[in-house]
C-alpha cells in the first residue's frame, strides 16, 4: 500500500523484511484506512497471496469482518491461489465469533447491529468446534478467532484439535466435553442432551418472536476517500447526523 499525499517515501516491505522488522499486514486495518483515504489499496484476495512472492510471506490468511464460514472460503481460495502459483505458506484464520451471512464487502461493520447489538449473532461453542475441525482439514495451522471470541470459543477450538495437539486444555477440567456433566440432571429429558450428537445437531432458535433471521446490510460502499467515511478529528456535528439520518430513511424507503 502506498501513502497518499505523502512528502516523504516511506521504505519497502521487503527493505523493511530485510531490516529484520516484523511485518504484520492486517487487512481491517489497511481497510479502515483507505475508506478514510490515508492509503490506496491493491489487489486482495486471492491475487495479493501469489502476486508479490518476493515479498516471503511466511504466513497468509483472513482476520476479522467475516464469519468463520466466509473466512474459510477465503482460506481456500488462498490456498488455491497459492498451489497454483507452486508456493508454500502457514495458513492462517481468526474470523468473527459472530454469524454474518448477510453481511456485505465490508463485513459485520455494515450490519445494522453493529457494533452494540450483534450479541443474538454470537457463535455457540459447537460451531466453534466445526469451524476448528474443517480450518484443520483445510489446511490451517494458525487457527483463531477476533471479535467476539470468548474464553470458552477458544477452549472449544483447542479442544476439536485435543487429537492433534496430544492434550486437552487447562480448563477442559471445568467442564464435561460434549455436555456430559449434564449426565447428572434432575430432568431425564435435560440429561439426555449429554452428548455428541445433541449438539451438534442442534437447531439454534433466536427466543425473538418476529424478528428476521437476516439483517439488510447498510451498504454505505467502499469508494475510496469518499467524504463520509473520512475521519475527523472534532466530534460528529449535529448538522451531519441530521444528513445521515436523512440519507439512512432515503436507502430504507427503496
Amino acid at each position: 500500500m502506498a501513502p497518499v499525499g505523502g512528502k516523504k517515501a516511506k521504505k519497502g516491505i521487503l527493505e523493511r523484511l530485510n531490516a529484520g522488522e516484523v511485518v504484520i499486514g492486517d487487512g481491517g486495518f489497511v481497510f479502515a484506512l483507505e475508506k478514510r483515504g490515508y492509503v490506496k489499496a491493491g489487489p486482495w484476495t486471492p491475487e495479493a497471496a501469489v502476486e508479490h512472492p518476493e515479498a516471503g510471506a511466511s504466513i497468509v490468511g483472513v482476520n476479522c469482518h467475516f464469519d468463520p464460514t466466509m473466512s474459510l472460503q477465503t482460506v481456500k481460495l488462498m490456498k488455491e491461489g497459492l498451489e497454483a502459483a507452486h508456493l508454500k505458506a502457514h495458513l492462517m484464520s481468526q474470523p468473527l465469533a459472530y454469524h454474518t451471512p448477510d453481511c456485505s464487502k465490508q463485513g459485520f461493520i455494515d450490519l445494522p447491529e453493529f457494533p452494540f447489538g450483534l450479541e443474538p449473532r454470537v457463535a455457540t461453542r459447537w460451531d466453534i468446534q466445526k469451524y476448528a475441525r474443517e480450518a484443520y482439514n483445510l489446511g490451517v495451522r494458525y487457527i483463531g478467532g477476533c471479535c467476539g471470541f470468548e474464553p470458552y470459543h477458544i477452549r472449544a477450538i483447542a479442544e476439536e484439535l485435543a487429537p492433534e495437539r496430544g492434550f486437552l486444555p487447562p480448563a477442559s477440567e471445568k467442564h464435561g466435553s460434549w455436555g456430559s456433566g449434564l449426565d447428572m440432571h434432575t430432568k431425564p429429558w435435560i440429561r439426555a442432551r449429554a452428548r455428541k450428537e445433541y449438539w451438534q445437531n442442534l437447531r439454534i432458535a433466536s427466543g425473538r418472536p418476529y424478528n428476521p433471521s437476516l439483517s439488510k446490510p447498510d451498504a454505505w460502499g467502499v469508494t475510496k476517500g469518499t467524504s463520509e467515511l473520512m475521519q475527523q478529528k472534532e466530534a460528529t456535528s449535529e448538522q451531519q447526523l441530521r444528513e445521515l439520518f436523512e440519507k439512512q430513511k432515503f436507502k430504507s424507503a427503496q
